[in-house]
């Protein structure tokens, strides 16, 4: 009997007490989810993600839930940071518990730094101690202002960055773990980069790399999208001219490009001073995103639309007594981390969060994690993603796209109108409403005044939202 319960406790040692870890969370921003050359591409410049990679999970169906406005950041930010879903968390995260609140309660020591675009009260709430912070949703990287929590909450020392964004949140979390040396304290440490969302700016020699082999065209690329999806002007999308073209594409590609491999190379700062510190071995480190992005995919530019390379996030997690190398296709939301984390520091999951804690996939290589994803974007666009097959309805005007994920996983064969996937088509519908119905999303999925399928392709006088 002994000797069972021995066995027993073995495989699943997980389960048994040991010291809460540090954590690194790094954040990008716009980044799309493939974009990381060991998980596939082939194009990019990226070893010390690639390194995350190798030392732990890759998370391949990470999915943000959307945006009602066209800053996604924003709602994603603070799902993120509350563990709570789209209908249910306040944009400017008033009155509501965040993890790092939740951390610092169990006895870390925490620290912020880089972009936060969720009001200043919130960020000071979140981190007392912070530094370096960009209250705000795009700036120049050469010429970004921050400012620094003071006594009381208020934000002081307001400045104008005289480095690149990437390289001021670098040294600021490498200096913030220089004083976790010998600490005995455990220590949560977040970065948020503005690194790549546009204006696409890096170092020029990085630029220089990237545009001597201009990466592809993605193999979704579109010189228009095919009909109105309810946001066709947002400002993401007067970054260039309708229809696209590939030159045009392939540049802002190989803009992209070289600002995440300078990101990574920052991200290569930090991941060296925590080596520094001697406690790596004791850290687990997370590294995600906001939000994807289009760049030409489906003759789109921003991430104001519910298709993979939108809604799908990089997410990556590693650290003591996780699996290294492992890739999952689990289905599961960036505001799952919320439980993770609380999970991984031993401190109670409090009772407002409704994500789900990734342990029974990091731990067990769970692969079914949640039976489907439902995404939102403003009142026209709504999806629910399943394992295979994936629908979007465009409530404005009646539409719906259906794709089969694992034959067309960039979403250019919409199989709703074949005769052969109506049965799915509709069983998938009924799907949606009761997402909505769960998510608290009140939105009609038809309409009696449908808008036009096709609007003029013009830039307006002012762009909105989209930052």
């Amino acid at each position: 009997m002994r000797i069972l319960i021995f066995l027993l406790l073995a495989s699943k040692s997980w389960l048994l007490p040991a010291a809460p870890p540090n954590l690194v969370f790094l954040l990008a921003d716009d980044m799309r989810a493939d974009t990381i050359a060991a998980l596939g591409n082939r194009h990019i410049r990226t070893p010390h993600l690639d390194r995350l990679v190798r030392e732990g999970t890759a998370f391949g169906r990470a999915y943000i839930m959307g945006s009602m406005q066209g800053a996604v950041c924003v709602p994603s930010r603070a799902m993120m940071m509350s563990g709570r879903p789209l209908f249910s968390v306040s944009s400017a995260l008033k009155d509501t518990v965040t993890w790092p609140m939740t951390l610092r309660g169990g006895g870390y020591e925490t620290f912020g730094c880089g972009k936060w675009h969720n009001g200043a009260a919130s960020f000071a709430a979140t981190f007392p101690n912070g530094r370096s912070v960009f209250l705000g949703g795009m700036a120049d990287p050469f010429k970004l202002p921050v400012q620094d929590v003071g006594p009381g909450g208020k934000m002081v020392n307001p400045r104008t960055n005289e480095a690149h964004s990437s390289v001021l949140f670098a040294g600021q979390a490498a200096a913030f773990l220089r004083e976790q040396k010998g600490a005995s304290k455990p220590f949560a440490l977040y970065v948020a980069f503005t690194a790549p969302h546009d204006p696409r700016r890096a170092p020029a020699e990085f630029h220089a790399q990237s545009n001597a082999a201009k990466p592809p065209l993605p193999g979704n690329f579109l010189p228009e999208h095919p009909f109105n999806n309810g946001e066709m002007t947002v400002r993401d999308e007067q970054l260039l001219p309708w229809p696209r073209t590939a030159e045009a594409v392939r540049q802002e590609l190989a803009d992209y490009y070289a600002v995440i491999t300078h990101l990574d190379s920052q991200i290569g700062v930090v991941l060296d001073a925590l080596q520094a510190t001697g406690r790596a071995g004791e850290t687990v480190v997370i590294f995600a995103a906001d939000n994807g992005l289009a760049l030409g995919s489906h003759g789109l530019m921003g991430k104001q639309n519910l298709y993979e390379h939108s809604m799908r996030v990089p997410l990556i997690i590693g650290g003591p007594g996780l699996p290294k190398g492992r890739t999952t296709d689990a289905l599961c939301y960036l505001f799952d981390l919320f439980p993770t984390l609380c999970e991984l520091a031993q401190v109670r999951v409090p009772a407002s969060v409704q994500g789900r804690s990734l342990l029974p996939v990091l731990k067990e290589g769970k692969a079914v994690f949640r039976e489907s994803i439902f995404t939102a974007y403003s009142a026209e666009q709504r999806a629910l993603t399943g394992d295979r097959y994936k629908l979007i309805r465009y409530t404005h005007i009646n539409k719906s796209q259906l794709f089969d994920l694992k034959s067309d996983p960039q979403e250019t064969r919409d199989l709703a109108a074949e005769p052969a996937h109506q049965a799915r088509l509709a069983a998938m519908m009924q799907g949606l409403g009761e997402a909505q119905k769960r998510y608290a999303d009140a939105r009609p999925l038809s309409t009696d005044t449908p808008a036009p399928l096709r609007v003029p392709l013009q830039k307006p006088p002012r762009g909105k939202g989209g930052d």
